[in-house]
């Protein structure tokens, strides 16, 4: 794709890459050479600009630290067989990233500014997007308050970065949950919906305590009357009973409008499997578990794709959920969305933008 954004390039003087063990990639932790970087200013975004990934400087009275302005977004790249670069559905992230900035009350970024920053950074770094299966360049926009002022109103500076990471698998195994009856992932009216960064801060006690008691995850349950699974940890959860697939709504504005989840909604659909877009109850959930009608449980979302469940925690008793083959709704439903990505079957849904 052509990009028209006049950005300055910097590139680094000593690239990271010869140094990278790509067969031991641990999620997050490999950063690539560059980032793209843009401020808001008197009302506009300017000063595009692609540089060495360093340390940012701070002012300790900067807004963010206090008040916590700030939201991100998550995507991925890809390599197909010929080495193209293929990137799924970053139009739909550049739109979300909107979503949860105008709740923050943070300035939107246009599409051309996100878009041609996104190309130009891949181009760059391109090199660091492992060409083996099950990898991938995972990629970071995110957005954050600026000014140096303690005064609790929106910030009138900010700035938008974009960085990569190589990575491999986000699980390496089936996880187990914990129903969470107790504390709250979000509210109706809160910022359940927007990919903020207090939204995460919020959720790490409760995940802490789940894993001390040897849970690698939550299942969050509404705020209200704790009777109403949402999510699961940071992502979408999907349940099989008997031949429907059941995941939580989003119109509550509690709950993250999943890409991953659409994704898989949309496949499922053409697949012939049962759909519905509702609230299962904790005691429904206890019940398919008791009598065996749970098929399946998955997470969805962009740095898993798939997380199978394995193990679910509910009043106080454990129940083991049967290990999945080929044949299993999540597995062939992955093995789609892998097709999809790294562009080994046709995308007759416009999600696949190649480089």
């Amino acid at each position: 794709m052509n990009t028209t954004l006049t950005i300055a390039i910097n590139k680094t003087s000593k690239s990271k890459l010869p140094d990278t063990n790509f067969d031991d990639l641990k999620f997050g932790q490999t950063i690539s050479d560059h980032m793209f970087v843009a401020d808001y200013e008197n009302g506009t975004w300017g000063n595009f600009r692609i540089e060495a990934y360093a340390p940012l400087q701070l002012n300790p009275a900067n807004a963010t630290l206090h008040y916590g302005q700030s939201v991100f977004e998550g995507m991925k790249a890809y390599k197909n067989d010929a080495g193209d670069t293929l990137l799924f559905r970053a139009d739909a992230n550049q739109k979300r990233l909107n979503e949860s900035a105008k709740r923050m009350c943070i300035p939107e970024v246009p599409e051309e500014i996100f878009m041609d920053g996104l190309l130009k950074l891949l181009e760059i770094d391109n090199a660091w997007i492992p060409n083996k299966p099950g990898c991938s360049l995972y990629i970071r926009p995110f957005v954050f308050a600026t000014d140096d002022y303690l005064g609790i109103r929106p910030s009138e500076k900010y700035k938008f970065i974009i960085f990569t990471c190589p990575v491999g698998n986000y699980y390496s195994k089936p996880v187990s949950v914990k129903v969470e009856c107790k504390y709250t992932r979000a509210a109706e009216g809160g910022t359940g919906y927007a990919k903020a960064a207090g939204n995460y801060a919020g959720s790490l006690y409760p995940a802490l305590l789940a894993q001390k008691e040897g849970f690698d995850q939550l299942l969050w349950t509404d705020g209200k009357s704790h009777q109403h699974i949402e999510e699961s940890g940071t992502m979408n959860v999907m349940f099989m009973i008997n031949d429907t697939l059941i995941t939580a709504p989003t119109t509550t504005g509690t709950i993250l409008k999943g890409i991953t989840r659409d994704s898989v909604l949309t496949l499922a659909r053409e697949m012939g499997i049962k759909v519905e877009e509702r609230f299962l109850r904790v005691a429904e959930l206890e019940d398919a578990l008791r009598n065996n009608s749970l098929k399946e449980a998955f997470g969805t979302g962009t740095a898993a794709t798939i997380a199978h469940i394995a193990k679910i925690h509910v009043s106080g008793n454990d129940y083991i959920l049967p290990e999945k083959d080929e044949s299993a709704f999540s597995n062939r439903i992955l093995k789609t969305l892998d097709d999809i990505k790294y562009g080994n079957v046709e995308d007759v849904h416009g999600w696949i933008i190649k480089l």
